[in-house]
């Protein structure tokens, strides 16, 4: 269960993130920044402290599936992660031995500028 309590922070602060409408710097191309939702899985990623958060979903009321939204736009954010149990007598009661779960936030977006919603 630990596991599930650092992926919710993530997950709670990948949406404080994403409702100010900012951008991460991109890594790989200096002076250039990443997508808004490229950015908010980053800091999910930072915040999730080495645990895998390639299983995210982003969305917004307005935009739908793959957008982290306009100013004033309810955003979500959600992960879903498959935990192997490490104990035999517990994971026999789990389908092929892990516990699956999702955890995920809702978040209305501030009033940023309209031109950072790429």
């Amino acid at each position: 269960f630990y596991e599930q309590v650092i992926l919710q922070n993530a997950v709670r602060q990948a949406g404080r993130y994403a409702m100010t409408g900012n951008h991460v710097a991109d890594p790989q191309h200096p002076g250039q920044y990443l997508s808004r939702v490229a950015s908010i899985t980053s800091v999910a990623q930072t915040a999730a402290v080495g645990l895998n958060v390639s299983n995210i979903s982003i969305s917004s009321l307005a935009g739908g599936s793959g957008s982290a939204g306009a100013p004033g736009d309810t955003v979500t954010i959600s992960l879903t992660t498959n935990l192997p149990l490490m104990t035999s007598l517990v994971a026999q009661f789990f389908h092929n031995g892990t516990f699956t779960f999702t955890t995920s936030a809702t978040f209305k977006n501030e009033a940023f500028p309209p031109n950072q919603t790429n």
